[in-house]
């Protein structure tokens, strides 16, 4: 058990040091970005990427959960890539399918979506970077399933990196508009992906092995809806906010979400890790009290990370232009919610295990269709605190049903109300912070406040009592 723990720890410390990598180039060009750009334009280039974010899943269709269970479930390494180049094979047809529309009616499509058939070319410079991005994903998630966890380091910070310097270089010298930041991602990707030389020859050696691939796609079509529906809830809210507000609240809640996104330094290690470490660890004995342990303290980390980042947030937004400041009251509730879009794939793992993922699907849909009646209630009165709310609801009755579903199937020996009653308590908690922030004639110092009942609650749950049993560690949601 100790030596699975060390791997897991080993790589989601290699893969945090790659997202902290990753993020702080981000972090760096964001300022510059919306130096360049008004609320407007980066509500722009925050729909172009909530689009592509929607015709990703509809790429990847659930492949990835299905090849990450019989790469490891097959012993043969011929059966393996077989199977590695035959969902190549079908996420690069249904990228080009995409690429063709947009050559077709990209115009048409600009003017709907975008409100200006102007940016036309930043359409077609995005479905192109999905299109070669697709290859390089895929060479990533077998260089992790062959725990080959530097490389996957490498290259991807080198990725974010050129594609920060390239699209520096389009915006300010050459095309300063949207479409200088988009052409230079493509231009990026392209790049990186012909930096990895020899070791991507086996991936282009595309397969069309027709029951191959209806095995695959047997796995992975249940969890196709769920995606879907995972989008509506992370993306549709621009559209809504577009429609009933304005593009400007379309960049000022993006750039919330992009501040939001610093609770996956401490989130997305483990994310890339555990999916072939559960999968190895899923027969090996006494894995469900190992599970147990891990579900909780996963969960004091990211509650935690939800709570420095409210903190902080006041002073980090200070980097931006004064045009964007009002987004930082947005950013702890909606790292609280990022933090859930991890989680799920934590506590679902016996979904996994036991080849019930429809599940997922069903419960996200159920999420998708309350996100979208709260958004049609809450924004026009609410604004973007209206889609925050939806979001944050529509995720929380998704995952209750996921784990609650995850537990029958799949037993693991802790206590539901306990990891509940920690998250509802850091949500008041960060709702109570962010209205000291904004309360002038309350000192900010109140916000100590709340650290310290934070650190009372948890000692008041005894969750070291959980880490130290070595049995079953009490509790069920039944």
């Amino acid at each position: 058990m100790l030596a699975q723990i060390k791997r897991l720890g080993g790589d989601s410390l290699l893969y945090a040091f790659m997202n902290l990598g990753t993020k702080f180039i981000a972090f760096l060009m964001f300022p510059i970005y919306t130096y360049y750009l008004t609320p407007s334009e980066y509500g722009v280039i925050d729909l172009i990427d909530s689009t592509t974010a929607m015709l990703t899943f509809i790429v990847i269709f659930g492949t990835d959960s299905a090849l990450a269970f019989y790469y490891f479930d097959v012993k043969d390494k011929a059966k393996r890539w077989a199977y590695v180049q035959n969902v190549l094979t079908f996420r690069l047809m249904v990228a080009f399918f995409f690429v063709l529309i947009v050559l077709i009616a990209g115009y048409s499509i600009s003017d709907v979506l975008l409100k200006d058939a102007g940016y036309f070319n930043a359409l077609l410079f995005a479905v192109g970077v999905l299109f070669i991005d697709t290859i390089f994903a895929l060479v990533l998630t077998v260089f992790r399933y062959e725990y080959k966890t530097l490389r996957v380091v490498l290259y991807t910070v080198g990725k974010m990196l050129l594609i920060a310097v390239i699209s520096y270089v389009f915006l300010k010298y050459i095309w300063t508009s949207v479409e200088g930041i988009i052409a230079g991602r493509l231009i990026a990707v392209l790049f990186v992906l012909l930096l990895i030389g020899k070791p991507l020859l086996p991936f282009l050696r595309l397969k069309f092995d027709k029951p191959l691939l209806k095995e695959v796609l047997k796995y992975a079509a249940p969890l196709v809806p769920a995606s879907i529906a995972f989008w509506v809830i992370v993306n549709s809210n621009r559209f809504f906010l577009s429609e009933f507000g304005s593009m400007e609240d379309v960049g000022i809640y993006g750039s919330a979400m992009k501040f939001a996104t610093l609770i996956t330094l401490v989130t997305s290690g483990v994310q890339m890790a555990w999916r072939p470490y559960s999968m190895e660890l899923k027969n090996k004995e006494g894995n469900e009290q190992l599970f147990a342990k891990l579900y909780l303290g996963i969960l004091l980390i990211g509650l935690f990370g939800v709570m420095a980042i409210t903190t902080v947030m006041p002073w980090v937004i200070q980097v931006l232009d004064d045009a964007y400041v009002a987004s930082y009251q947005y950013v702890g509730l909606i790292s609280a919610v990022t933090f859930l879009n991890f989680y799920y794939l934590i506590i679902s793992v016996g979904l996994f295990v036991k080849k019930e993922t429809k599940y997922i699907s069903y419960y996200f849909g159920v999420a998708a269709i309350v996100n979208v009646i709260l958004n049609l209630v809450l924004i026009p009165k609410l604004s973007i605190w209206g889609t925050v709310v939806a979001y944050l609801i529509s995720y929380v009755i998704a995952v209750v049903l996921i784990f609650h579903k995850s537990q029958k199937v799949y037993y693991i020996p802790i206590s539901f109300f306990k990891m509940s009653a920690l998250f509802i308590s850091t949500i008041i908690l960060v709702s109570s912070m962010v209205w000291i922030q904004e309360n002038d004639a309350v000192s900010d110092w109140h916000v100590l406040t709340a650290w310290v009942v934070f650190f009372l609650l948890i000692g008041i749950s005894r969750v070291d009592k959980d880490f130290r049993k070595k049995g079953h560690l009490g509790g069920s949601i039944e």
